[in-house]
């Protein structure tokens, strides 16, 4: 009969980069969680201050919101943002997954030309591609923001993938190709599985830069969220509620992103659930037929 202890929370062990803090250090940082704790809530509490002192929370200032087409403008550009956004991404993880075939290409002329795409668009800032598109192709606002999106964020998504192909174990590479596999399946069935879940944290980061450079189509009239908050904060007569106007978008904006990311962390505990990605269990090993 087997017994379990209850041996309590895991306590941290030492290593060869880290020690275990003694009562002293432990009681000095508590001390800075208290003091940096304390400085962040006076900041806030400075912050809101200031908003009642500038007459922020007048209700003059927040009844345009409660008119019916007040609330129609914001949800239609945050619609428009969010379909310029599903646009960018999607097209962006395409041209990143076609962009790193090529630079991970045998042939040199394919390597070097993914390679001169892939710098060229990481390099160029995305509002100078987006006004290029815009006024020198005379490209729609929609079709000229996502295009500059998906240029810039599929070239750093061409990195990401690249690099999480070749982090890789080499033993993995090698011991495919000895099962006769080609170098397609490789990628497909081998590697990619493997470097999906160090990449996922990155990809997640570079949508969440897609989403927030969504503002950007403001700049060349495109009718997105930030558009529409700017629509309200200057052209209407009520005293100009543009902090008003920030204090509603700001939280939704950081709403989408944390949301990005509980779709990444989710993602992520689902592939460690993954009966294909788990560990196989191994019996315990038991006394066998002695050998004469």
């Amino acid at each position: 009969m087997t017994e379990t202890l209850d041996r309590g929370p895991a306590r941290p062990t030492a290593t060869a980069l880290y020690d275990i803090p003694g009562p002293v250090a432990r009681k000095r940082h508590r001390m800075y969680g208290i003091v940096a704790t304390a400085v962040i809530l006076a900041l806030l509490g400075w912050i809101v201050h200031l908003l009642f002192d500038t007459d922020q929370f007048t209700a003059e200032k927040w009844t345009p919101f409660a008119y019916e087409g007040i609330q129609e403008l914001l949800l239609r550009g945050l619609g428009n943002t969010l379909k310029a956004f599903a646009y960018a991404a999607l097209l962006s993880l395409a041209l990143g997954a076609v962009l790193a075939v090529g630079r991970l290409s045998e042939h040199r002329v394919l390597r070097w030309i993914s390679t001169l795409l892939v710098e060229f668009f990481r390099a160029m800032p995305v509002l100078v591609m987006i006004f290029f598109i815009f006024v020198a192709l005379k490209v729609q606002p929609l079709p000229a923001l996502v295009a500059g999106l998906t240029l810039y964020n599929g070239s750093v998504l061409a990195e990401v993938f690249r690099t999480g192909i070749n982090s890789v174990d080499r033993g993995q590479r090698e011991a495919a190709y000895a099962l006769g596999m080609r170098k397609t399946q490789v990628t497909t069935f081998i590697l990619a599985p493997q470097a999906v879940r160090a990449m996922l944290p990155t990809i997640i980061s570079q949508l969440v830069v897609a989403l927030k450079d969504t503002s950007l189509g403001f700049l060349i009239t495109y009718e997105e969220f930030l558009h529409a908050g700017k629509l309200i904060a200057s052209n209407l007569d009520y005293d100009l509620p543009f902090i008003p106007v920030v204090m509603v978008i700001s939280p939704i904006y950081i709403g989408m992103c944390m949301l990005l990311s509980w779709f990444a962390t989710w993602v992520a505990r689902r592939q460690r659930r993954n009966p294909r990605t788990e560990a196989v269990g191994v019996a315990p090993a038991e006394p066998g037929t002695l050998l004469p």
